[in-house]
């Protein structure tokens, strides 16, 4: 599969439900909303780091979504695509976990990273995991934009529905009003870079 055909596919067909999420200047947001130890600067290059490890760790950079210890992930040949699985929270229902498989692709060139959901997965091993099937299957971009010393978070994520569905409209319009930066940047700067981070 083109991963990055079969995201663009899914975006452009009107019975989808897609939502792009508010464009975050990182440092913006830290200036505004936070108290960092010492004058960080976040640059693009941070960015790109985060999203690489995030790709691959889910369950560590992303611990208010996704269950800790849940992540599995296998290689394919190209080291830039494999397929992960993990226990997500469910969009509607945040208090339970479904298995989530998504296939993965790095574009380094583009500083950006797809995730395309898929129903079911056979693993090298032979073992059959299946997705949770109470929510929709979802595909997602994560990149990055802006210039080094001010880079700016982006992402977008489309839901494959019969309709565009309303209730998942409003909650990630309500996701994208939070004024704090999502948890894999508090993560990232806290774990892997070192610094002491706390919300005003």
């Amino acid at each position: 599969m083109d991963l990055v055909s079969e995201f663009e596919r899914t975006w452009a067909d009107p019975h989808n439900t897609a939502i792009d999420l508010p464009p975050v200047n990182v440092n913006q947001v830290l200036r505004d909303h936070y108290d960092v130890e010492g004058d960080l600067r976040y640059t693009r290059t941070n960015l790109w780091d985060m999203e690489i490890r995030k790709a691959s760790a889910p369950d560590f950079y992303i611990p208010s979504a996704v269950k800790p210890g849940s992540a599995e992930k296998w290689p394919s040949d190209d080291p830039d695509v494999f397929t992960r699985a993990s226990e997500q929270r469910l969009w509607g229902k945040p208090e339970e976990y479904g298995l989530i498989i998504e296939h993965v692709q790095l574009d380094h060139d583009k500083q950006s990273v797809y995730f395309i959901g898929a129903p079911d997965y056979t693993t090298p091993a032979g073992r059959h995991l299946v997705a949770d099937t109470r929510q929709p299957l979802f595909h997602v971009e994560h990149w990055v934009e802006g210039e080094e010393t001010e880079p700016v978070n982006r992402w977008r994520i489309v839901h494959v529905t019969e309709q565009p569905d309303q209730v998942m409209l409003d909650f990630f319009a309500e996701m994208g009003r939070n004024v704090y930066l999502r948890d894999f940047i508090e993560v990232h700067i806290r774990e892997v870079l070192g610094r002491t981070i706390t919300r005003k």
